[in-house]
């Protein structure tokens, strides 16, 4: 894979700003819970860049393999709680938003989770990763390598 573009290096002012903006998002929240909602609109958006770095970043902070795999069937999958329950399902209505909207059922069991500032602070979060998604699909973009697997000789 060959970026097209570099958005770094094409406006490095515009990236940034940017970068300072979404990074910011979300202080108040777990980064468990961060890291789990970055994985999750990246697989709806088939980011393989963001993918790889929020795996990675969410098993740096101690998330499991089991959870990670788990994760994009989060809906019948066993092992996350009420609150990481409703940001997902935020996180899937405001990913696909175009076709899925924000379903009131879907926001009450935001808000029986998080606090006022709390939705805010994840919704800005949800809008930052796919946007960073954007980008990284758009340009064909790809930071980090990947090991080919190890044959072993028949």
């Amino acid at each position: 894979m060959t970026a097209r573009l570099d958005p770094f290096k094409a406006a490095p002012a515009q990236m940034k700003l940017w970068t300072d903006a979404t990074t910011a998002f979300g202080p108040s929240l777990e980064t468990s819970l961060k890291e789990l909602v970055k994985i999750r609109a990246s697989q709806i958006n088939g980011c393989a860049n963001c993918l790889n770095m929020h795996t990675a970043d969410a098993r740096k902070e101690g998330e499991s393999e089991q959870r990670i795999y788990l994760l994009s069937a989060w809906q019948d999958a066993p092992g996350f709680s009420a609150r990481e329950r409703a940001a997902l399902a935020w996180t899937d209505a405001l990913t696909l938003v175009s076709t899925a909207r924000a379903p009131e059922s879907v926001y009450a069991a935001l808000k029986a989770e998080f606090t006022d500032e709390e939705q805010v602070e994840l919704t800005l979060l949800i809008n930052a990763i796919n946007g960073w998604n954007r980008l990284a699909v758009g340009f064909d973009l790809f930071y980090g390598a990947v090991r080919a697997p190890v044959r072993e000789a028949a």
